[in-house]
């Protein structure tokens, strides 16, 4: 595909790139680091119009913008996406530890165990930082998979009830080893061995997904003509 596009410098990159460098100025400037960091994907997009033209710029457009989440979100945007994730991450892992038969009393975002064990679920326990790499490697699968748009949709807008479901199991064994072992076993589990667990067992979800959609979709069948089919009896 990029092999067909006209390939000629656009000016308007030269502009684009302008733009970016007033923004990181400003950034760095009015200390506002979200600006700085956004600048670095608009420099990226001024830099490929510039040198290779509208029509490339067009059909790199999806893979410039992905690259905006290579960058963290802004403050207020963290801060008002990662409480509600948060809370939801310790009610999901109250909710499970219940069901496994654990005494758990909730205090806000802390969880007392059995009446004797604490365990805080932190601000970065909300799954956040997981979730944004999920949607990374959503997005990744999605594009290089041969499905249905419809699947691949279903597929990226999946990657969020994925992560939360991951994050509620980390935090439910993590909770299991504060009740049952050391506190300083639980603290490498969740910080070391949790965190490369995660991302495969998000993909292996995804792989589920996709399996169970493939089952849901009936393959075409040719259509009989009830005149001139061949099971068709004649009689007299």
């Amino acid at each position: 595909e990029l092999r067909g596009c006209r390939l000629g410098p656009c000016w308007w990159g030269g502009a684009l790139i302008l733009v970016a460098q007033v923004a990181r100025a400003g950034g760095l400037v009015l200390l506002f680091e979200s600006a700085e960091r956004y600048s670095l994907v608009l420099s990226i997009a001024g830099l490929v119009l510039l040198l290779a033209g509208v029509d490339v710029f067009r059909r790199v457009g999806p893979i410039l913008l992905f690259l905006v989440l290579m960058v963290p979100l802004p403050g207020r945007i963290h801060n008002a996406i990662s409480a509600p994730l948060q809370g939801q991450a310790a009610g999901g892992a109250v909710f499970v530890l219940e069901l496994l038969g654990v005494t758990v009393v909730r205090e806000g975002n802390l969880m007392v165990l059995d009446d004797s064990v604490s365990v805080g679920v932190a601000e970065a326990c909300s799954g956040l930082r997981m979730l944004t790499a999920f949607v990374v490697v959503g997005s990744v699968l999605a594009y290089v998979i041969a499905r249905p748009r419809w699947q691949k949709f279903v597929m990226l807008i999946s990657t969020v009830p994925v992560a939360i479901v991951c994050n509620i199991v980390r935090l439910v064994i993590t909770a299991e080893l504060f009740r049952v072992t050391s506190s300083e076993t639980a603290e490498r589990f969740f910080h070391d061995f949790a965190g490369w667990t995660m991302m495969p067992m998000a993909v292996m979800c995804l792989l589920a997904e996709l399996w169970v959609m493939s089952r849901l979709v009936l393959p075409d069948t040719p259509s009989i003509d009830p005149i001139n089919s061949p099971l068709r009896t004649s009689s007299g």
